[in-house]
Formats: structure tokens, C-alpha cells, sequence
């Protein structure tokens, strides 16, 4: 009997728009950064080489070198990415404004196509949404904190309240239910337009629904904003429901997004998964 399978009908896989992501070597949230990205479009991820050092500011100027920049970007390019993004906050802004444009334009220049970092994602993420005044939560030491606080006042940004763990490692480990915490002390009400959650290897993709619907204000992440900005050079929307940011894109689409349905304002978003809910700290957080 002839059991052999024919797929010549199947046509082969759908081609793959490509952007490129430079993480830090120790960047575990891949799965998140796709939860934002649609099905024609591909992540091409590679990491800056291990260096001895923990979550600092001495960390976040060693993985962001422009030659440690340059070989990553070099070697995304043979997949042919159409835009490359830089996924980590702490390294593109402890530089300041002008630290950010230059690793941009060395990448832009390492591989000849357009590149971003999520510390300018952040900006851009803050003009959509018109927010001058933003609460600031972040897994950082105090210094590292600081640090971000100075890149957005140096591009007019009030930040109207903080707050912070102080790891200097395993930030992925955090649980939802400390990025909550965290952000119901950061917020004075009336004080801020928005709420940004710092570092791309903090988890914050089902914690933004429910804070926006808590804290009635945009929230936007770190890696929320560099994906956003990252499809948005492609001409592509990032796809996530119930978050301010996407709901307010506005710009140049290959398709209009989908009218939501009658009182969807009024929705209440869907509730955080079992491991957002409280639970025991593990060992070693602060």
C-alpha cells in the first residue's frame, strides 16, 4: 500500500518579514518579546557575549560598546532583518540622549538598515501618548534608578514618583504580583499622564491591562515599547489587547487595525494569570 504523503498543495511556509533584537547575555524573556508581534513577522535574537558583572551601571556601559553593538548587528545581518532594536533600557540610556543616538547610528552603520534602542522606543512610546509626567518602576538598584530618571529629564520628562527592588540579578524571576506592588507605590494620583515599567527582562505583558485598568492612566513596559517601535519601522502594528499604547497608535499602516466593539472602553480586561496573583517571594529578592 501507497501510504506516501503528498504536500506539494501545502506551497511552502509564508514568507517572514525579519527584525533583529540585540538582548544582554542574560535576557530570558524571548517569549514575551513575540507576544507582541504578529504572525508574518519574525525575531531574529541574538546576545551580547557574558561578561562577569552584575545588573549595574558598569553592566548596562559594557553591553552597550558600539563594538560589542557592531558584532551583533553584523551577524543579524545574514538574516536579513529589515530593522534592528537594541532590547535593553539600561544600556541605551546610560549614556544620556546623545549615548542613545550614537549606539543607533553605530548599529544603523554595522548593519546598513534601520536601528532603534528601547530607551528611544521609551520617548517616542511617551509623544504617542502626549505624557510629559510618568511613575517610574524598575527592578534596579537606586543608582541605576537614578540613572533613568536623568535620561528622561534630560529629554523633558517629569518623573513624578519611583519605585524599585534593588536586584542586581534573576530581575526575569520577579512575579507579577511585585510589578503591581511596585507600580500602586510609584503612582500619586493626578501627579502622572503614565506609568513606565523598566527593564526588558522584567515580565509585564499580562500586568498592563490590569494596571491601566487600575491606576486609570497608559502603562507602558520596556519591552512593550521596543516592539511597538520595532514593527511600527516596518509599517507593521504590534498586536496585544487592552494596552493604551497600541489602542493609540496612530501613522502609516499596511492595514487598519480593527474597530473595536460597541462599549470595549468600558471592558474590563482579563484577569492576571495564577503566577501573577500573591504568592512567597522567593529567596534573595528584595
Amino acid at each position: 500500500m501507497d501510504v506516501s504523503l503528498e504536500v506539494s498543495f501545502l506551497g511552502g511556509p509564508a514568507p517572514q518579514r525579519g527584525i533583529g533584537v540585540v538582548a544582554p547575555f542574560d535576557f530570558a524573556l524571548d517569549r514575551e518579546l513575540w507576544r507582541w508581534v504578529p504572525d508574518e513577522v519574525s525575531l531574529r535574537v541574538t546576545r551580547t557575549p557574558y561578561v562577569p558583572v552584575e545588573v549595574s551601571l558598569d553592566l548596562a556601559r559594557l553591553v552597550s560598546e558600539h563594538e560589542t553593538l557592531a558584532n551583533a548587528v553584523r551577524a543579524l545581518s545574514v538574516s536579513e532583518p529589515e530593522v534592528i532594536a537594541y532590547a535593553c533600557t539600561s544600556g541605551s540610556f546610560v549614556g544620556g540622549l546623545a549615548g542613545e543616538r550614537a549606539m543607533c547610528e553605530a548599529m544603523a552603520q554595522a548593519g546598513d538598515v534601520a536601528a532603534l534602542t528601547t530607551s528611544g522606543a521609551l520617548l517616542e512610546a511617551l509623544e504617542e501618548l502626549g505624557a510629559q509626567r510618568v511613575a517610574l518602576v524598575t527592578p534596579y538598584t537606586e543608582s541605576v534608578t537614578g540613572a533613568l530618571e536623568e535620561y528622561l529629564g534630560e529629554a523633558g520628562v517629569t518623573v513624578t514618583g519611583r519605585a524599585f527592588l534593588g536586584l542586581t540579578r534573576h530581575i526575569w524571576k520577579v512575579p507579577y504580583r511585585s510589578v503591581v506592588d511596585m507600580a500602586r507605590q510609584a503612582v500619586v494620583v493626578g501627579a502622572a499622564d503614565a506609568l513606565f515599567i523598566s527593564c526588558t527582562n522584567l515580565p509585564t505583558y499580562d500586568a498592563i491591562p490590569q494596571l491601566e485598568a487600575e491606576l486609570r492612566m497608559p502603562v507602558v513596559s520596556a519591552n512593550q515599547v521596543t516592539m511597538w517601535a520595532a514593527l511600527r519601522r516596518i509599517g507593521v502594528y504590534a498586536v496585544g489587547s487592552y494596552q493604551a499604547l497600541l489602542m493609540a497608535t496612530s501613522g502609516p499602516r499596511e492595514e487598519p487595525p480593527p474597530s473595536p466593539p460597541p462599549g470595549a472602553a468600558h471592558l474590563s480586561p482579563p484577569p492576571l494569570p495564577p503566577s501573577a496573583q500573591p504568592g512567597e517571594q522567593q529567596e534573595g529578592w528584595t
